[in-house]
This record gives structure tokens, C-alpha cells and sequence, in this order.
């Protein structure tokens, strides 16, 4: 049998008296999407910070395809196979579309080519290319990132974050403010992506959650209550009163 995607074993970080995550351990299976949910205070982008290398955790480790990562930096990270988007959009407003994803797929080339024309950077050029059509950003391609619609901006935000072709890729909260038409997109493209990628989402949609979720890991007051199937977690009593306010 062969490793999971990912593999979170006890890990946790304090501030001060404050145990934020607090010995949390999961699996994210390969091609498969996991999604991390929790009240607001949860732990949950506390946790995505510790995995992603944003902070470096006090106890516990991080294991990628079984090799263990732990306290990485985020660059070496992204060398090793891991992807993250932000739950704030982060894009270079004043480039287009294309110039966003050219400098997000330069990671591709070797660092001897960095100096070489643009049009030598033939590997990167490609999966800008790819990205273009897989994402339907064809008819935007020339517009500047600014002037996008907030779910285009998202949508290019995930595909930059896939520019890397990473084998796990961390969405934290994707769809926020996204209209109901947009969502219902961005969820099908999500969806369609694990056939490449596994995917570790955070999602404060609970329909969606239930939806779109192969696995479901509930955090609450920094620790892991539950996890199980979608199924599973929406008849757990103690996720019903945690999360959805019933006992």
C-alpha cells in the first residue's frame, strides 16, 4: 500500500498559555479532496500555516508521500510538492492574467535559464498555457488581474498555485464571497482536479463541504473532534453541537 498524500501526526503550536493546534493528527488520501472545517477560533488556517511552513510547529511533524517535512520553509516546500492558495486573494493586480501565471510557472526552470529571454523558458510557457485552457482564462488572458471579476481572481489564484504541478495543494476558503453560480463552478473545477492533485481544503460552505468532501476533519478550540466521511460527520452529536448548534 502505498503512502498517503499527506500525513499530520500529533502536530501542534502554542502562543504564550494558548495551545492553538493542539496534537491534531489526520491523513489526506491520495487523489482524494480533505477538508478541514470548525468554528470560527477552530484552529484551522493555524494549522494550514503549520503545514505549509508559514510557522514551524512545536511538536509533531508533517510527512509528504512518507517523507517527513516538517519546519521546511515554504520555497522548499513547493520543491518537495506542496501548493497553497490564501484565503485573502493574492495576485500581482497591475500584470494580466498570463504575466501572473508566467512568473508563478518560472519555478519549472532550472535556475541557470533564469537569465535567458522569456521565449527560452519553453517548459514554463507550456504549463502557462495548460493552465489558460484548463481554467477557461482564454477570453481574459490579456486583462489586467485587478480588472477581473472576484471569482475569476480566485479562479487564477488556484491555478497559479497549480503552476507549480505540486502533488498536494492546501485551498483555504476558496469560495469566500463568491456568488452561488460561482461556487457551483469553482466546486466542479476543485472536483476535477484530483485526478492530477490531492487536494487539502478548508470551507466554511457546509453544503458544499458535504458535497464536494471525500474526508472530513472537524477541528474545535485547536483540536481535532472528529473526522470520517461526509456522511459520517454530519450524524456525529458532538460535531452537531459544536459546529452545527444542535445537541
Amino acid at each position: 500500500m502505498s503512502d498517503p498524500a499527506m500525513h499530520i501526526a500529533g502536530i501542534g503550536i502554542s502562543f504564550g498559555g494558548l495551545r492553538a493546534v493542539d496534537n491534531v493528527d489526520f491523513q489526506a488520501e491520495r487523489n482524494a479532496i480533505t477538508t478541514v472545517i470548525g468554528p470560527n477560533g477552530a484552529g484551522k488556517t493555524t494549522l494550514f500555516n503549520l503545514i505549509s511552513g508559514a510557522l514551524r510547529p512545536d511538536r509533531g511533524r508533517v510527512e509528504l508521500a512518507g517523507v517527513d517535512v516538517t519546519g521546511f520553509a515554504p520555497a522548499a516546500l513547493q520543491r518537495a510538492g506542496l501548493a497553497r492558495s490564501f484565503q485573502i486573494t493574492n495576485l500581482f493586480f497591475d500584470l494580466t492574467v498570463w504575466e501572473n501565471l508566467r512568473i508563478a510557472s518560472q519555478v519549472l526552470e532550472p535556475v541557470s535559464r533564469a537569465l535567458l529571454p522569456v521565449a527560452a523558458s519553453r517548459r514554463a510557457l507550456a504549463r502557462v498555457d495548460a493552465l489558460i485552457e484548463r481554467f477557461g482564462l482564454e477570453d481574459v488572458e490579456t486583462d489586467l488581474a485587478g480588472a477581473l471579476s472576484h471569482g475569476e481572481q480566485r479562479r487564477l489564484e488556484i491555478a497559479m498555485a497549480l503552476a507549480s504541478e505540486p502533488s498536494v495543494l492546501l485551498l483555504d476558503e476558496p469560495t469566500q464571497g463568491m456568488s452561488h453560480s460561482d461556487t457551483e463552478d469553482t466546486a466542479a473545477l476543485i472536483r476535477g482536479l484530483t485526478s492530477d492533485v490531492s487536494i487539502l481544503l478548508i470551507e466554511h460552505d457546509i453544503g458544499l463541504v458535504m458535497s464536494l468532501s471525500d474526508h472530513v476533519v472537524v477541528m474545535n478550540q485547536g483540536r481535532k473532534l472528529a473526522e470520517g466521511t461526509p456522511e459520517t460527520i454530519r450524524a456525529n452529536p458532538e460535531v452537531q453541537a459544536a459546529y452545527f448548534g444542535s445537541a
